[in-house]
């Protein structure tokens, strides 16, 4: 969790760095070679709160919804798109198996960095450049485990018969309700307004 926390803190660090630095208007603060713009401090304090929000959300969507509860929304969610030949049913498949692959990746890396240790191998000494170079020894077992893994899924679905969503009910079908309405209904006036706003800006 904490060596997650501080990728995040750099990429924000950066993101506002980037902003407040390199965005043109009037110069509040300058020094050496380094000019700060009252429309920098703007768009900066702007992405980075963005940036967070975007963060929690995600987050937040993570913790409180299981990958079958996302991906069986997502397939509710795009359902008028079947009359137009959309195969809303496979994508939702292909995002479940996605975001279930994951966690098994980041294992299976894990596993190949310890083994990779253990014959000598360093991966936090150096330079970001060396650290980048030695994580590239990782890709070729990475790849081949997932290879290995996606053809062992695909040999299990098809010996359990599975042809796409056609015929296929759900053990927990999602149902709609009021607030789910009202939900969409506050998303596309948000939407709405800021597409407003961009087009005619105050």
């Amino acid at each position: 969790v904490l060596r997650g926390m501080k990728a995040i803190f750099i990429l924000l660090l950066i993101t506002v760095v980037f902003n407040l630095f390199l965005t043109p208007g009037k110069t509040v603060v300058s020094f050496w070679i380094f000019t700060i713009t009252d429309q920098g401090i703007r768009t900066a304090a702007m992405m980075g709160i963005r940036l967070i929000f975007l963060i929690i959300g995600s987050s937040v969507m993570t913790l409180t919804t299981t990958p079958s509860r996302l991906t069986d929304g997502l397939e509710s969610l795009l359902g008028p798109m079947k009359k137009i030949g959309v195969p809303v049913h496979e994508i939702a498949m292909m995002m479940a198996i996605a975001l279930r692959f994951i966690p098994i990746l980041m294992e299976e890396t894990d596993k190949i960095m310890k083994a990779q240790m253990a014959r000598g191998a360093s991966f936090d000494q150096g330079k970001i450049i060396e650290r980048a170079k030695s994580m590239v020894p990782l890709l070729v077992p990475l790849f081949i485990s997932a290879f290995r893994r996606a053809n062992d899924l695909a040999m299990a679905m098809e010996a359990r018969c599975y042809h796409g969503g056609e015929g296929r009910t759900k053990m927990k079908p999602l149902i709609y309700r009021r607030r789910d309405f009202l939900t969409y209904l506050f998303f596309a006036c948000y939407l709405g307004i800021m597409i407003a706003v961009m087009v005619y800006p105050l």
